[in-house]
């Protein structure tokens, strides 16, 4: 199965996370459309090859869900950097690892 098309939309994705550094109101768009790009293509590849993705599908989308709410409920100014910059770190992650497991299937 080729996966070229996924890997390479989730390593503009990736690229794309990386100039977030704080919290306002255009930096939430643009962390929320990765999210749901990121969601997206998750379920495409868990759908295609759940032996390698389910995990992923799973775990990681789990974790950037729950640290997504904790960002949204919060009414702390000075919370929200810190709490964006958590889901940050949550996304980059479950993006490295899904280009990993990408990198490695043969």
């Amino acid at each position: 199965m080729g996966y070229a098309k996924e890997r390479k939309k989730l390593e503009k994705l990736s690229e794309k996370i990386t100039g977030l550094g704080h919290y306002d109101g255009k930096n939430l768009e643009i962390i929320t459309d990765i999210f749901e790009q990121y969601s997206h293509t998750t379920r495409i590849l868990k759908n295609k090859d759940p032996e390698h993705f389910n995990e992923l599908y799973l775990n990681e989308l789990q974790e950037i869900k729950e640290q997504k709410k904790a960002l949204k409920l919060t009414t702390d100014e000075g919370e929200r950097d810190s709490l964006f910059l958590t889901y940050k770190e949550s996304l980059s992650n479950a993006l490295t690892k899904t280009i990993q497991v990408i990198s490695e299937i043969k």
